[in-house]
């Protein structure tokens, strides 16, 4: 393909891409970690200077629409390409209100607008992006498709209704069915209603699923029995799409680093805020010791995890979002996951919830609390049964000696602060026996020392030996 990239495309990213870059529907269906966001970077790029559109409209979860904005576009787009791009936020300034103006001027340059996906559960959200895409040539792109799968969903019709407007949709995922087929029918029906050859969800689900009917507390509802057809299902799919897993690309590097971004809820900001003054002030003593430093770390850090110990010694907890986050994650993945926690309240907290969602045979643990005589067995369990897919624990207990080479994803729902228990965690993966590239997924809240212990850890920087009270200062 005779395309002037601006970063080097792997082979099988040059593959999708020739067998999409003109077609006004396609479907990325590329594990996490293969590269799908440069794929549809690079495909707006070609469209743009073949003058068939001169915008772009990317809906994306809450995690990953500042990496779209700050990281992946940037980082990507060709430098020859002048554009002009905005993160939609709900509540609007002047000064923000003047910049989305800026997306309607009459220029050459290539208007990027990119949205979280929940914006479009809003009338104002729905306006605005119906506005925008109303007043260009546009493609509207949805990353991590799977957020559109429920067909009563109100964000799900609004997105339809909204892709009808757009002059190429595309959408993009790793895991496009994450409980059964029937999660395809409105992700291919955004792309375009004939796709499947149904035009309707009920008429895709008698084809393609046996249903059956139970009485439950006086009422008969319909349940799915079996699935039917399947093949056929798949043969219609891969005309419009292309399937990427990372253990086929040879080409990929044996390590690939993600960050997915948290916003701290309300109650989180203010308590956050509140425990970074009192630690100012002790940092402002006389005597500033590094288990004083690592101490006001901790306190915050935890904050930004969803609880902190109280004056009385008693844990608190705080609804956040980190664990939602990490849940869409393990929707995305396939195969096998590592889940790294920094805290053991967190250890429980995901396996409650990934049992809640998966079943219990779907996880084991090994951190403090797990017996010595049931390790062995959890780390067995997670090589050789088909059915465990996750394990969770943490880095001081986990991460050093172990083999979890069936994994080829780990995931750090939160970070220490010593570079020796990192480096070792992630080595129970990628070591030998590990047939496949592996992706590392760092949960990071905004505005948060959180943002500054990944970014020290990537740096290789040991903030456990190396901090002290001036450095935190910055910090904090």
């Amino acid at each position: 393909m005779n395309y002037k990239f601006k970063t080097k495309p792997y082979k099988h990213q040059l593959n999708a891409l020739k067998k999409s870059w003109n077609k006004e529907n396609f479907a990325y269906f590329m594990e996490m970690g293969t590269g799908k966001t440069k794929v549809l970077i690079d495909n707006l790029a070609m469209l743009y200077d073949k003058g068939k559109v001169d915008a772009a409209l990317i809906i994306a979860p809450k995690g990953v629409v500042k990496t779209w904005y700050e990281q992946e576009i940037p980082t990507h787009l060709p430098n020859h390409i002048e554009n002009v791009m905005i993160l939609w936020q709900a509540n609007i300034t002047k000064k923000q209100q003047e910049k989305l103006d800026s997306l309607f001027e009459n220029s050459s340059d290539l208007h990027i607008l990119i949205m979280n996906v929940e914006a479009l559960s809003t009338d104002k959200g729905v306006k605005f992006a119906s506005k925008f895409l109303n007043s260009h040539k546009t493609l509207m792109a949805i990353d991590e498709s799977t957020t559109i799968k429920n067909p009563s969903a109100k964000r799900t019709k609004n997105i339809i209704a909204l892709g009808k407007q757009a002059k190429y949709r595309r959408i993009m995922t790793g895991s496009p069915i994450t409980k059964n087929p029937l999660d395809l029918y409105s992700q291919c029906e955004f792309l375009d209603p004939y796709l499947l050859d149904f035009t309707s969800y009920y008429a895709f689900r008698n084809r393609y699923a046996e249903m059956k009917t139970m009485h439950l507390h006086g009422r008969s509802i319909q349940v799915v029995s079996e699935f039917k057809n399947l093949d056929e299902l798949s043969d219609t799919v891969k005309t419009f799409s292309d399937r990427v897993l990372k253990e086929d690309c040879l080409d990929l590097p044996p390590k690939n680093w993600i960050k997915r971004h948290i916003l701290l809820t309300a109650d989180q900001r203010k308590i956050y805020e509140q425990m970074k003054k009192a630690a100012m002030a002790v940092l402002n003593g006389k005597v500033t010791t590094t288990m004083t430093v690592l101490t006001q770390l901790m306190r915050l850090h935890q904050i930004t995890c969803g609880h902190f110990t109280a004056d009385d010694g008693t844990t608190q907890l705080i609804d956040n979002n980190r664990t939602k986050e990490l849940m869409n994650i393990l929707e995305e993945t396939e195969g096998k996951a590592i889940i790294w926690a920094n805290y053991q309240r967190d250890v429980t907290q995901i396996i409650n919830n990934i049992v809640k969602e998966y079943g219990p045979g779907s996880v084991v643990d090994y951190f403090g609390l797990t017996p010595q005589e049931e390790r062995q067995d959890n780390i067995r369990k997670f090589q050789n049964d088909s059915k465990c897919r996750f394990i969770v624990g943490t880095p001081q207990t986990g991460g050093y000696g172990i083999t979890l080479t069936q994994a080829n994803t780990v995931i750090y729902f939160s970070n220490g602060y010593d570079l020796e228990k990192r480096l070792q965690s992630e080595d129970r993966a990628h070591r030998i026996g590990q047939k496949k590239n592996v992706t590392y997924i760092d949960l990071i809240a905004e505005d948060t020392v959180d943002e500054k212990i990944v970014e020290a850890l990537r740096k290789k920087i040991n903030i456990a030996s190396e901090v002290l009270g001036e450095e935190l200062r910055d910090w904090i």
